[in-house]
């Protein structure tokens, strides 16, 4: 009688392997929900989001809160961090799908062995790009404060006039080529990754940047719009996620980004209008 060999034992570390999507989904999850929970407490501030919510005034007439906070390297390095922890919670959602189909096709490729630790490589290049985008937020923050346009405790725009224009500008960009040429890359994760992807570490931190400029490409202008209801105010950071989120995740739905730019062309225009009837 043939005695067959004995299948090798299959380790706690190769079974676990064997779910590498449901890890980067539960790693990509506990990123949103730190970044949510720290967004909400204030990231540092003197209130809380909820707080500063609370207190929202309209459109380009923040609530006078006293002197504005002195800009410093301390201060200036909260403020990134302010900017980075809010974008990692409002895109990271977005960006799963394509997070979740690059560890699909990394685990049925030769690397299937580190499909998981290059997916967060991938995720980590997509942030870095918000990072930067980040970065410039808060030196149009500090600009904008400089020169009276922003006011420093409530962080909203104080004019009436300018919010309008961010709202009239953004609209026109939603309605934009540009706009639409991002948001296809957006939508197709899958073409994508087909065009773009590289072996190794560095391909996927590569791969997930650039991910994350198309991204940036897409979704610049209405994260603008931030300035105008407050930067720490939730209703508009959640209403902008899930528009984003809907943005990507559908489509079929072409008339949605050509739709939100003609109301935020109207609305901007109102708020303008607004602005110099009150002057008469």
């Amino acid at each position: 009688m043939t005695s067959h060999p004995t299948p090798p034992r299959t380790g706690a570390v190769e079974r676990l392997m064997r779910h590498d999507r449901a890890i980067v989904l539960a790693g990509a999850s506990l990123i949103v929900l730190a970044s949510a929970w720290y967004t909400i407490a204030g990231i540092g501030m003197n209130m809380t989001a909820t707080e500063m919510t609370r207190m929202a005034g309209p459109i380009g007439e923040p609530m006078q809160m006293g002197a504005a906070p002195e800009w410093d390297l301390q201060y200036a390095t909260l403020i990134f961090l302010m900017w980075w922890v809010m974008m990692i919670a409002m895109m990271t959602p977005s960006a799963a799908p394509a997070v979740l189909l690059y560890t699909a096709i990394k685990r049925a490729g030769p690397e299937r062995a580190k499909a998981a630790r290059f997916s967060f490589c991938f995720l980590a290049g997509y942030l870095v790009a918000w990072a930067v985008f980040s970065l410039i937020a808060t030196g149009l923050q500090w600009g904008l404060e400089s020169i009276g346009l922003s006011d420093g405790p409530m962080m909203t725009i104080r004019s009436k006039t300018f919010a309008g224009c961010i709202l009239i500008v953004a609209g026109a960009y939603q309605l934009s080529d540009l706009k639409t040429a991002c948001l296809r890359h957006c939508q197709s994760p899958a073409r994508f990754i087909a065009d773009h992807h590289k072996p190794g570490a560095y391909g996927a931190l590569r791969t997930g940047a650039l991910h994350g400029v198309y991204c940036l490409g897409c979704c610049w202008a209405l994260m603008a719009l931030l300035f105008v209801g407050g930067i720490m105010n939730l209703y508009w950071i959640a209403g902008l996620a899930i528009y984003v989120a809907l943005e990507k995740l559908l489509p079929q739905a072409r008339w949605l980004p050509v739709m939100t730019g003609m109301v935020l062309i109207a609305v901007g225009l109102w708020v303008v209008m607004d602005a110099v009837l009150r002057v008469f």
